[in-house]
């Protein structure tokens, strides 16, 4: 199987399993990747993902060149909308978190599919590079707006410009992913951060992850108005009672934590 899933109480882990091919994203990957995700987004028992690579080189090397070498139809990936062929779309079509377990590198396509996800946990082996302009292929699945609104128009420049390196370090200090840890930790750490998303009431969850992410695509004014629609519209249909209850959990929750 080109992609693996793996589900652990209430998470589940998506991993791309061509480590041969540094997990490149062939067509049969990405097909396989676009079941996947649609699966788990269908499964109730499901309430978190985690997405990763096999082996230790790469997350995705981004798309087969090889494959793209030999027929040149297949560029049209590169601007698809459907889910089988564009793995950004795959995972957007869930809306539960998904972590981005990123175990080396992210290259190109597969530094758009690491961007797709809601949260980002690098390994010290983890580095990233746009390189777009170095292949001579114009992004298309998001990663020219995507990228300069997580870390800045001119650093956003400085790696898509050059397709130089970055590496884990440099990334977690730009903001692109949440924390760095050892390899050996990588999973243990984007799981247990799953587990804490996947103790979220589920319909709750995907809708405050709709409205981040819807928000986030709007002008700020109106990413308010929005939150204020949505907000009213829902908070209107909460028990006091249920407010309450939820409170008192919350303050165990920090004390145990604390």
């Amino acid at each position: 199987m080109l992609v693996t899933t793996d589900i652990q109480d209430s998470v589940a882990i998506v991993t791309l399993n061509r480590p041969e091919a540094m997990n490149a994203l062939s067509s049969a990957l990405r097909a396989e990747l676009a079941e996947a995700m649609r699966a788990v987004a269908c499964d109730d028992t499901v309430r978190a993902v985690v997405l990763t690579g096999a082996g230790t080189r790469a997350f995705t090397a981004g798309l087969d060149l090889k494959e793209l070498g030999a027929n040149t139809q297949g560029l049209g990936a590169a601007n698809a909308t459907d889910p089988r062929d564009n793995p950004v779309k795959a995972v957007e079509q869930c809306a539960k978190p998904v972590i981005g377990a990123i175990n080396g590198v992210a290259i190109t396509g597969g530094f758009e599919l690491a961007l797709a996800c809601d949260v980002l946990i690098a390994s010290t082996n983890a580095r990233f590079a746009d390189t777009h302009a170095r292949v001579g292929i114009m992004p298309g699945w998001g990663l020219s707006q995507k990228l300069s609104r997580m870390i800045g128009l001119s650093r956003a420049k400085e790696l898509s410009l050059t397709g130089n390196f970055l590496d884990a370090a440099t990334a977690e200090r730009w903001g692109l992913v949440n924390r760095v840890v050892e390899a050996d930790a990588l999973l243990p750490t984007a799981i247990a951060l799953a587990r804490d998303m996947a103790s979220i009431d589920p319909a709750m969850s995907a809708a405050y992850k709709a409205l981040i992410d819807d928000g986030f695509a709007l002008p700020f004014g109106e990413g308010l108005k929005l939150e204020a629609e949505r907000s009213t519209a829902a908070n209107t249909q909460v028990a006091p009672e249920a407010v309450e209850q939820a409170r008192q959990a919350v303050m165990a929750r920090g004390r145990s934590q604390g």
